[in-house]
């Protein structure tokens, strides 16, 4: 069975040692919306004073002890501000170990910050309240190799170029001849794609490559999607199980391979993006040629912000970083964007599906061919409109640079 999940080293539980007589969880503590849990790692480190006495205040819960401990004074029970405080500082820090806290407002993701405190002394920790990560399970099969049927389904979309939808179809069942293939199709009269291990989805005409994307990824039921444009073709170095290999024995939620053209060069594609924060008119996008660096124990491999759009992702993110479908005719890099913080991405360069040759001469262009050309390259204010609202309004971007 194949495992997705969330954990980050900011769930662990570190528990601050008493610098100031304070000692308190830093992070990692948690709570499930409304539920009740002890409070760990509290406790005072006075060494003198004949009365000893500690603060806790809360905003989104209230506190109580699971236990009572002889010598110790406790007030406020079932409010958002109780004072502990006793003679006998062995009992106080006793009775500390039973703080419970309660949370008693409903919010399905959110954090409480609680101030904990002496007369003399203050500090803060953060109690993050929300259900709990429900981990997604895949049947992966019961071989010992992968299964690349069972992990893998391949995503593409396709407007006017049935010729080589067909080629890239065939090349794929060359190689793997029972994997799922979902194909997206806008075009205005939809001709039959049919085959085994084949879904079309029908569009309304004309709808754009990223509403063409989220139909075809919104139906992948598979742990990763390959997205592969529809005049790519495979060939023996298109490793499906490569990837899935990295993103197995890895962090990362994406990785993408390598394009090789007709002419036989062989593109990467391989961005960095920053943003440099800016003030009340917006922040600044950078972006550079290359990478950040090579992965451990795959040498061929890189850490990266933007790739190539021949990539292998962790469906549960894709899915949840989508695809904006007003961008009808470009929005490759804005797709990086919008996962920028959330997608960890790797490229391969020993990784390679073949691209179909685009030189032709004019003249023997078919109508098809010629159509596909006039929506795919004609300039739009509309696609430039949009483009625009996208960068300066959505992402908030006032200058861009690149590399």
């Amino acid at each position: 069975m194949g495992l997705s999940w969330s954990y980050t080293p900011a769930d662990v539980l570190i528990v601050a040692e008493a610098n100031s007589p304070l000692q308190y969880p830093t992070q990692g503590v948690e709570v499930r919306p409304l539920k009740t849990i002890i409070i760990p790692g509290l406790g005072l480190k006075e060494e003198k004073g004949s009365n000893h006495r500690v603060y806790l205040t809360a905003t989104l819960g209230v506190f109580d002890v699971a236990a009572t401990v002889d010598e110790v004074s406790v007030k406020g029970v079932g409010e958002k501000h109780m004072i502990l405080s006793s003679s006998h500082l062995p009992a106080l820090n006793r009775q500390l170990q039973f703080v419970t806290y309660t949370n008693t407002v409903f919010h399905p993701k959110t954090a409480d910050t609680v101030h904990f405190a002496t007369d003399g002394h203050q500090s803060f920790f953060t109690i993050k309240v929300g259900h709990g990560t429900i981990p997604t399970l895949y049947n992966t099969g019961y071989q010992k190799e992968y299964n690349i049927s069972a992990l893998v389904t391949i995503a593409t979309k396709t407007f006017l170029r049935y010729d080589k939808l067909k080629e890239l179809i065939d090349s794929i069942r060359k190689y793997y001849p029972t994997v799922t293939i979902v194909i997206a199709d806008d075009n205005e009269h939809p001709q039959p794609v049919t085959g085994p291990h084949i879904d079309h989805y029908i569009m309304p005409f004309g709808k754009g490559w990223f509403a063409g994307r989220n139909l075809a990824v919104s139906q992948v039921t598979t742990k990763y999607v390959l997205w592969v444009d529809d005049d790519f073709f495979f060939t023996t170095n298109t490793k499906l199980e490569q990837m899935v290999d990295i993103l197995e024995k890895t962090t990362l939620d994406l990785v993408a391979g390598s394009v090789r053209e007709a002419t036989g060069y062989t593109a990467t594609y391989r961005h960095t993006i920053s943003v440099e924060e800016g003030g009340e008119e917006g922040d600044c996008l950078h972006i550079r040629k290359g990478y950040h660096h090579v992965i451990e124990g795959f040498p061929n491999c890189v850490v990266a912000d933007a790739v190539i759009n021949f990539f292998m992702g962790r469906t549960d993110k894709v899915q949840q970083v989508g695809f904006n479908p007003r961008l009808a005719r470009q929005g490759h890099l804005e797709f990086f964007i919008d996962g920028l913080g959330s997608l960890h991405i790797g490229s391969c360069s020993d990784i390679i599906v073949n691209h179909a040759s685009k030189i032709q001469l004019p003249w023997t262009k078919t109508e098809s061919q010629k159509t596909y050309d006039k929506f795919r390259y004609s300039p739009s204010s509309n696609d430039h409109n949009v483009h625009q609202e996208v960068f300066y309004f959505k992402y908030r971007f006032k200058c861009e640079t690149s590399k």
